[in-house]
């Protein structure tokens, strides 16, 4: 079977995780900024629900990487537009800075798919998304925890001193006394995009079930094209209705 250009129902699944995340961030915007109490964002199963959306939408961003003919341009790009918001948010919001948000793990993501792209190249994609699924599972609590492993079975505690540096958040190394928003360090998470990036292999080569390639729901499709797009323009156009809205219900 010959390569392919689209796969549909990536591009479905991709919009709807981005839909999600930009429900997730006017949620977060009303529980922080204009005093709404919306209790679910301190039940586990929340950010459980929050971890495999975002999961999804780093994993097909793996996968695209397949499709790239410029993964250091694109990660590039997507690194500086991380950049980019950081700028702006130090200032807009000063209490929720983004540190090494979703932007900024993409993109450097991408760069290190580009320097990697020979090695992963010699690896079978079966293997490497196997061998990529346990070490995110392996590594999960790593920045949240502070230890590598499975409770109960086998870990390892990271030393304090990683944490307290500082410099090393970008791994999962979180200074406890720093706040980070939107927050997904390359520790776990780039297994899960280079889990995405083995599996785009079969994506590419037309080698999964055919109604993988077909797109049913066009609007889903579409914002899974433009995700870029839409993570930059949501947040300053849902905090200007948030704005109406509640300075409508304060006069």
């Amino acid at each position: 079977m010959k390569e392919t250009k689209r796969v549909g129902l990536l591009d479905e699944i991709r919009g709807f995780a981005i839909i999600c995340m930009v429900v997730y961030h006017v949620l977060f915007s009303l529980q922080n900024f204009y005093g709404v109490n919306i209790p679910v964002f301190f039940d586990d199963w929340f950010g459980l629900i929050r971890n495999i959306f975002a999961g999804a939408f780093i994993f097909i961003s793996g996968c695209v990487c397949r499709f790239s003919r410029n993964n250091l341009k694109r990660g590039a790009q997507c690194f500086f537009l991380g950049m980019l918001i950081t700028f702006v948010v130090a200032f807009a919001q000063p209490n929720f800075p983004i540190h090494f948000g979703i932007l900024h793990f993409l993109g450097i993501s991408m760069l290190l798919y580009a320097l990697m792209e020979p090695f992963f190249s010699n690896i079978p994609p079966l293997a490497g998304i196997i061998v990529f699924g346990f070490l995110f599972f392996a590594l999960y609590n790593l920045p949240y925890n502070g230890y590598i492993g499975f409770q109960g079975i086998f870990s390892v505690d990271m030393p304090n001193d990683l944490y307290d540096v500082g410099v090393l958040f970008p791994l999962g190394f979180t200074n406890p006394r720093i706040r980070y928003a939107d927050y997904f360090p390359l520790i776990p998470w780039f297994c899960v995009f280079a889990a995405g990036a083995f599996f785009g292999v079969y994506a590419k080569a037309g080698r999964l079930p055919r109604y993988f390639y077909k797109t049913r729901v066009g609007f889903l499709a579409a914002a899974g094209r433009h995700t870029i797009w839409i993570y930059l323009l949501h947040q300053p156009i849902s905090i200007a209705v948030l704005n109406l809205i509640f300075k409508e219900r304060i006069t």
